[in-house]
């Protein structure tokens, strides 16, 4: 796990043809000497502060996908103001505690890279084989926790009083009155598992994993190759 870069003492400039040599010493800090305790817990913070701030905006553009034409908002700042008016601030984050799941996803993603950097490092001691068997692995565990959760939390992104946007329509008030919080999204499994038994909450899981397994499979042999210099 990459710690901040830390410089070696500098080495005389070797210029040739007016070029100059940059040698890179990244310092890595191996995941046995890593905290884990500090690890998951400022890992997990961090990635909530951050989740807060942008949430919104991830409903928005998901509203704003799903939506024909412009019979809704006619753009994020339209779609921002009339959510707040219909619905109040906790109509920016319907969802938004289903979503907090795929927090786990992020270092369930770290810990399956690590440790099967370390299972492949017993057949071989390539730097790029490992990277590239790690970082497919990491992605494939990652996408296999996230995407049901994201399926849930888009259609719950949907719910809206009024006119219904998604497949799905939540029974009671989303105003909270009978039906509150969990209660939406058992109400929302409950319909995926009846119209589309349990392929409903892996729906777009084939291009998740084409999309982001060859992006985390490349990626770390490249930086990797990078820290080394």
């Amino acid at each position: 796990i990459p710690k901040d870069p830390e410089f070696a003492v500098p080495e005389p400039d070797r210029r040739s043809s007016g070029t100059m040599e940059d040698k890179r010493n990244i310092q890595i800090i191996e995941w046995e000497h890593l905290d884990k305790k500090k690890f998951y817990v400022f890992g997990v913070a961090m990635t909530m502060m951050i989740r807060v701030s942008m949430y919104p905006f991830t409903l928005i553009r998901t509203r704003l996908q799903v939506q024909k034409g412009k019979s809704l908002y006619h753009g994020t700042f339209d779609a921002f103001v009339k959510i707040l008016r219909a619905d109040g601030v906790t109509g920016l984050y319907r969802g938004f505690l289903v979503n907090t799941f795929t927090l786990f996803s992020g270092q369930c993603y770290v810990t399956t890279y690590e440790l099967t950097r370390k299972f492949v490092s017993d057949y071989s001691q390539s730097n790029t084989v490992k990277s590239l068997v790690a970082g497919g692995s990491a992605s494939l565990v990652a996408q296999s926790i996230t995407v049901p959760i994201d399926v849930v939390s888009q259609h719950l992104m949907m719910q809206r009083k009024g006119e219904k946007m998604g497949r799905f329509q939540v029974r009671g008030n989303l105003e909270g009155q009978g039906v509150i919080a969990f209660g939406q999204t058992k109400d929302i499994i409950r319909q995926i598992l009846r119209a589309d038994g349990l392929r409903g909450f892996y729906r777009g899981y084939v291009a998740s994993l084409l999309t982001y397994i060859p992006n985390s499979a490349v990626w770390w042999p490249f930086y990797h190759f990078y820290a080394g210099g």
